[in-house]
């Protein structure tokens, strides 16, 4: 059986699937690995991403390096200039990553969902009830980047990053097959709300990066300290720190997911539906009509 069939063959068993990933000791696994995948030995990266290539579609090929000193260097690879083409558009916001869409659509009495009939409380992701509140009515997408895609996310407007609050966590796997069978998957995972104030001084969104197994490692630009499971504190970071859309925010280690949250008012792009593959800088929502 080619290796091709036989990767499709377990991602076709959810039950194996899910028991792998996912009934494993994942916080010591995920420190495993992130201090695996820093040991830097080109025979150690060459193997592990030959490894890497039998069980996921990665495509090196947009890559603005082609050979890496370690396997954390493909993770957090960047692209050559020029490959994503951001839609200028100021009505626009783009989407920070390359991604499939997951779950998306309206903030219905506090509650988004995770996946068809799972709901979480907005409050819960958040951390805070009082900055989740601005989102009821809103407007909201699931984004899931998998382990082969680029890894880091991108300012979706022109703006400004106010907040930052880091809550730590556990590391399920946040693929389709977990996401249906653990009830508030993405409020239980570590995880880092951001909170944007965009160019224009009154609409703020937020960006929600979710850690998962193998990864539980976020790196944003402007702090000088990467958001991890030993990372001790402040949980709270006041900042500012100015974007351009399209320019670089950070990073995951692995693959994850981004939640954007958008006040009442803001609309899915056409075509943002689940299961909808999309890249950074694609249109994601439409700002309100009157720009209010």
């Amino acid at each position: 059986m080619k290796i091709a069939a036989l990767r499709d063959f377990f991602l076709q068993q959810e039950d194996l699937n899910f028991l792998l990933t996912n009934r494993v000791p994942r916080i010591l696994l995920t420190r495993f690995v992130g201090w695996f995948s820093r040991i830097r030995r080109p025979w150690v990266a060459r193997a592990s991403i030959a490894i890497w290539r039998l069980f996921t579609e990665l495509d090196l090929s947009e890559a603005k390096q082609q050979q890496f000193g370690s396997l954390h260097d493909c993770f957090t690879r960047e692209l050559r200039p020029g490959s994503r083409e951001v839609d200028t558009d100021p009505a626009l916001l783009t989407s920070p990553c390359d991604a499939i869409v997951g779950a998306c659509g309206i903030v219905e009495g506090g509650r988004v969902y995770q996946a068809k009939g799972f709901p979480y409380r907005m409050a819960d992701l958040f951390g805070c009830e009082e900055d989740a509140a601005p989102y009821e009515d809103g407007c909201y997408a699931t984004l899931r980047l998998t382990s082969s895609m680029y890894h880091r996310f991108h300012a979706p407007h022109d703006g400004c990053v106010e907040h930052v609050r880091y809550i730590s966590g556990d590391t399920w796997n946040v693929n389709p097959i977990a996401l249906e069978r653990v009830r508030n998957l993405f409020c239980r995972n570590e995880r880092a709300p951001i909170r944007f104030r965009m160019a224009d001084g009154g609409h703020c969104i937020t960006l929600v990066p979710v850690a998962a197994i193998l990864v539980a490692s976020i790196r944003l630009r402007w702090l000088d300290t990467r958001l991890h499971l030993r990372y001790k504190g402040p949980n709270e970071i006041p900042c500012h720190a100015e974007f351009a859309k399209g320019e670089e925010m950070g990073w995951f280690e692995h693959g994850s997911t981004v939640i954007v949250f958008a006040p009442a008012g803001f609309t899915l792009a056409d075509d943002i539906e689940p299961g909808a593959r999309i890249r950074m800088g694609m249109p994601l929502m439409r700002l309100p009509d009157d720009g209010a």
